[in-house]
């Protein structure tokens, strides 16, 4: 009986140590990346009554990908200490409803282009840098995910577009706001921005 448990023991530590060794970065970030277009992809979401449902597919995927607290605390760098919590819990909730404002336009814009995964870096004991390349008829865009490991993880709390940085060109942008106005502010102007048509 001893033998039989010590042997399930030792399978969980390999099977633990496995998973843990497969889901490098690179991997992690393919999968999601694959996961956005095959909902992109999808001939039965071609037409534009499915937008909304392919809409709520990649809010699905953005939520398991993205670690939005990291992104959110990197975003706003020294001034995420200055909100509360509730305020804190309230602008990553709205600092996702802006990014899809801004973005998902561009996603669902997608043609069928061809995406390279080139390889992984590490910039720390639990953070990375995928880099990979959208291949269209004319270019070649470099997207570069900055991942970090949290629980066994790896999710993405930054993407350089072109050589710009998600975080940085919101925190610029925050910065300013913040500069003039209150936390209480910022999340008003915020709203204002979800609210627009």
């Amino acid at each position: 009986m001893k033998r039989l448990s010590l042997g399930a023991c030792i399978l969980a530590v390999l099977l633990v140590a496995f998973n843990v060794y497969a889901d490098t970065p690179l991997a992690a970030v393919q999968a999601n990346v694959n996961k956005v277009l095959d909902v992109l992809r999808d001939p039965a979401m071609k037409a534009e009554t499915a937008k909304e449902v392919k809409k709520e597919k990649l809010r699905a995927i953005y939520e398991k990908m993205f670690d939005e607290i990291e992104l959110a605390k990197r975003t706003l760098a020294r001034n995420w200490n200055a909100l509360d919590v509730a305020q804190r819990r309230e602008f990553v909730q709205l600092f996702r409803q802006v990014l899809e404002k801004a973005y998902i336009d561009k996603i669902l814009s997608y043609t069928n282009e061809k995406v390279v995964f080139d390889k992984e870096t590490v910039l720390a004991d639990n953070q990375a840098e995928v880099q990979t390349r959208i291949i269209t008829a004319s270019k070649e865009i470099p997207i570069f995910y900055r991942v970090i490991q949290k629980d066994g993880t790896w999710k993405v709390y930054d993407v350089i577009v072109e050589g710009v940085s998600l975080v940085q060109n919101y925190r610029t942008q925050f910065s300013e706001i913040l500069a003039k106005n209150s936390p209480k502010e910022l999340l008003e102007i915020l709203r204002k921005k979800v609210n627009e048509s």
